[in-house]
């Protein structure tokens, strides 16, 4: 059926009305080579659908995933696993990075740091010791973390020196002054997510030395974190325990994918 013109053109000023253009209502169109990179964050673990992924954990669910399907990239290598520290991406990961990639996201770092030695200890240890080890990892992001970035970032920049490079941080696990009234206490809550400040600013930090566009997961997530009053994206002492303070699910659509989109289109 034919539009009657002044049906469209009515639509059309509706829509340029809205701050839209009729090129917003068209499917995404087809992206170049898209390569996904990075740790546990990055691979989906705590958002289930793993596959055939063996231990790396690469989640149907997780936001790489998420993007290839709604942007259809003309290839997409999800090579992201999780544990993987630095050393890592430039063992096994980077190498999937070709001259023609058009888009490149990572998250790393966090393991760097001690990410899960630090959660382990503020869950059976005592408020100091778990202060005293948050502040460990923090004088690692700010005096070690920085240099390790360095050599990943260089190695993406020199692989796809074209490449739009997007780095995904961390969000802050707890909403202190929270909805839970069982769990860690206060103190340790504040030292955990005091770190995730820390990690924030080094890897935004050097993201941006390297033109590299920074999502910031604490504002994506902000309203979502164990013992917020909403939906929690987050996942607080879970089993099987490995998937303990990873997104769910609903945390890589809703606070990472989305973070991502608002970067990439």
């Amino acid at each position: 059926m034919r539009v009657p013109r002044s049906l469209a053109v009515a639509v059309l000023a509706a829509l340029s009305l809205l701050g839209l253009s009729s090129t917003a209502l068209a499917a995404p169109a087809a992206a170049g080579k898209y390569v996904a990179l990075g740790d546990s964050y990055s691979s989906g673990l705590g958002a289930g659908s793993y596959g055939s992924s063996g231990s790396c954990k690469r989640s149907s669910n997780a936001y790489a995933q998420l993007w290839a399907n709604a942007h259809a990239p003309s290839a997409f290598s999800f090579v992201a696993c999780s544990g993987a520290v630095t050393q890592d991406v430039l063992n096994s990961q980077v190498s999937a990075i070709t001259a023609d990639t058009a888009l490149v996201t990572i998250s790393i770092g966090g393991n760097d740091a001690g990410f899960v030695s630090v959660m382990t200890d503020c869950n059976l240890g005592s408020d100091s010791t778990c202060v005293s080890k948050n502040q460990a990892a923090q004088n690692f992001a700010r005096t070690t973390l920085p240099a390790r970035l360095d050599a990943v970032y260089t190695q993406i920049r020199n692989r796809a020196p074209s490449a739009r490079v997007v780095v995904l941080g961390y969000p802050r696990i707890y909403k202190t002054g929270g909805s839970c009234v069982v769990g860690l206490s206060e103190t340790k809550r504040a030292a955990i997510n005091q770190s995730s400040d820390v990690l924030a600013s080094v890897i935004s930090g050097k993201a941006a030395a390297y033109g590299f566009s920074f999502v910031d997961a604490r504002t994506a997530f902000a309203g979502h974190e164990v013992c917020a009053a909403g939906t929690r994206w987050i996942n607080s002492v879970t089993w099987p325990i490995e998937e303990s303070y990873h997104p769910t699910a609903g945390g890589q659509s809703g606070g990472y994918y989305a973070g991502l989109v608002a970067v990439t289109g």
